[in-house]
């Protein structure tokens, strides 16, 4: 007996991308604590205070590119698993890119520099609307199917 195909083969892209961005988060998460280390900035502690530590701006751009990639990462991954049902390939591409965006977004953002972040890191928001698109067709074929 035939099993139903739930989701196309290619949906296995979708999953790598998956395993992908968590490599990322888990990286970030590294980086930051190496800079809690770095710049003297212990737990509890979220972020530094100018008035307190020389290095405060430092530290905190580390936190606030790593924060930034986990307050969207919820959206980004519940769209990626939803718009891969119909698209799998497309939208495993669009995620691939965010989250290659998303490093380059991190890496310029803890420069200690925010205004460096908006270079390229940015452009992520074009495979988030790639993204939105994706879920919303999988959504309304599934209605109409």
């Amino acid at each position: 007996m035939a099993g139903v195909e739930l989701v196309p083969k290619e949906y296995g892209y979708v999953v790598l991308v998956v395993v992908a961005y968590c490599f990322l988060n888990i990286w970030m998460s590294v980086q930051v604590g190496n800079a809690r280390n770095k710049y003297k900035v212990f737990y509890p502690t979220m972020y530094a205070s100018e008035s307190e530590n020389k290095d405060a701006k430092l530290f905190n751009c580390v936190q606030r590119g790593h924060q930034n990639s986990l307050e969207l990462m919820p959206m980004m991954l519940v769209l990626l698993v939803l718009g891969g049902i119909r698209h799998p390939l497309i939208a495993a591409s669009l995620g691939a890119a965010y989250t290659l965006t998303r490093y380059f977004y991190f890496k310029a953002y803890s420069t200690g520099h925010p205004k460096n972040r908006l270079a390229f890191g940015n452009s992520g928001f074009v495979a988030m609307v790639g993204l939105i698109s994706c879920a919303v067709s999988s959504g309304v074929h599934m209605l109409i199917a």
